[in-house]
């Protein structure tokens, strides 16, 4: 006999639009994706790139996965990889093409593809490979992954209603009022176990018409191109439904500082990286220099000419 009440007031409605990454195993966070990964595969040794999130290398310890780390080269790509471990591959600002992760599946074999930063990438058919959405919607929790192996452990659901209230409020009211719960909600997932993605951040997916939101990136991401590629020191592709727009500058840090000022918000992405790495590496500038400039669904041109009329000022 069903408990479910009948009546009463309405809840969120039901959506049933189509969801990206449907087929995938939907989790609760980036950083379990690999952890259910870690043991279900029996990984004990992995090659980690220094430019990369400490929940990453964080995961990997808390599983007790031995670490080497890798350096990168001017366009994302590993350099001096060993073949004897598991290569975690980043596809940073989504700027490997599918043809760039088969050839490190074909010549290592053992490899985790990271697309946090590239959801609208499509996995290479036998490579393990994960996602996360908080980067790209207005969820709290949220990750897929795909791969052919099944871990043999029962995962609960996550439940996600209480830590909604920095979404919402957003909408209405200044970002600013709500940030130290963003904070303290992406803290939370530096303990918490692997989960299945909630219901409520399953339902919320199903509500997004995604080919407007990858039209929208990408036409964002090229207009940005368009005006700052003369003076980016990245050579760059395109993105489709791109993450953000990477912009390579000698004094980024600087910047980063005056277009605060002016409420444009630049994240310095992985700051754990300006503590591990040599000033003097590729990965430290990187980390410093590099701003990530905003291009999702939210802004259209007008925003992005904003973004380059203050480039342009400072």
């Amino acid at each position: 006999m069903t408990t479910d009440s009948i009546g009463g007031y309405l809840g969120l409605d039901r959506y049933y639009l189509p969801m990206l990454h449907e087929d995938a195993l939907s989790l609760n966070c980036g950083r379990n994706c690999l952890a259910y990964l870690i043991r279900a595969r029996k990984i004990k040794k992995i090659a980690l790139p220094l430019f990369l999130c400490a929940s990453v290398r964080d995961t990997c310890l808390k599983e007790g996965v031995e670490i080497h780390y890798y350096n990168i080269d001017e366009g994302f790509h590993p350099i001096d990889l060993k073949v004897d471990e598991w290569l975690y591959l980043v596809n940073y600002y989504g700027q490997f093409s599918a043809s760039d992760i088969e050839k490190y599946y074909n010549t290592y074999g053992k490899v985790i593809v990271d697309n946090a930063q590239a959801y609208f990438a499509t996995p290479v058919q036998g490579v393990d490979t994960l996602y996360t959405c908080r980067k790209f919607f207005g969820v709290t929790d949220g990750a897929f992954l795909y791969t052919d192996i099944k871990l043999d452990e029962e995962i609960k659901n996550d439940e996600s209603y209480t830590r909604m209230l920095f979404i919402y409020g957003r909408y209405e009211r200044p970002a600013s009022e709500f940030y130290d719960m963003y904070v303290k909600n992406n803290e939370l997932f530096d303990t918490e176990p692997i989960k299945r993605m909630s219901r409520l951040t399953t339902n919320l997916l199903h509500g997004i018409d995604y080919e407007f939101v990858k039209r929208k990136r990408t036409c964002n991401y090229n207009y940005l191109h368009e005006y700052l590629n003369k003076r980016n020191k990245l050579q760059l592709k395109q993105a489709e439904g791109a993450f953000a727009y990477p912009l390579l500058v000698d004094n980024g840090a600087e910047i980063r500082k005056q277009l605060i000022c002016e409420r444009i918000y630049i994240p310095t992405l992985w700051p754990n990286v300006l503590k591990d790495a040599v000033p003097d590496s590729l990965e430290y500038r990187y980390a410093e220099n590099i701003l990530p400039l905003p291009c999702d669904q939210r802004y259209g041109v007008r925003e992005m000419k904003r973004i380059c009329d203050l480039l342009e000022e400072v």
